[in-house]
């Protein structure tokens, strides 16, 4: 496992996210059809100002996004040196089954389901401490070039 400065860079030459909407922290497993990641949830977060004052919740599409962007750093580890950029064309069966608040860690796993160029299919679930806390189907297309 890679040191946690090590997996910033990765990610940084891996996605074209920038604080404050890179949602990833750590990979914490790969393998050819999977990837775990681990996003440490803080108080911190720009979103808590105003979701919600006196209730911090992440939202959910974040965690969908967090998702979204776990699949990405898989499918660029899959494809290897290439500069591609994975735009997100579909959320299919998404359900939102948990709260996240300041505190958690949220790790999320993320299954390739198919690949043909340029179109993907991937499965996330994410959850806290073993619970389920959001799940979809995520569907992109590989851009080529399309970054600087």
């Amino acid at each position: 496992m890679a040191a946690p400065s090590q997996d910033l860079n990765r990610f940084l030459e891996l996605l074209p996210h920038r604080y404050p909407f890179l949602l990833l922290d750590r990979v914490l497993e790969q393998t050819p059809d999977h990837v775990l990641t681990l996003k440490n949830v803080t108080i911190n977060e720009p979103f808590f100002t105003g979701h919600f004052p006196g209730l911090p919740v992440m939202p959910g599409v974040l965690i969908i996004e967090a998702l979204a962007q776990s699949a990405a750093v898989l499918a660029l580890s899959i494809i290897g040196e290439r500069r591609s950029v994975f735009m997100l064309t579909g959320i299919d069966k998404a359900r939102l089954r948990r709260r996240v608040v300041p505190g958690d860690q949220l790790k999320m796993e993320v299954r390739l389901l198919k690949h043909h160029h340029p179109l993907w299919k991937m499965r996330g679930e994410a959850r806290v401490e073993g619970e389920l806390a959001a799940e979809a189907e995520l569907s992109a297309m590989e851009v080529e070039g399309q970054l600087p």
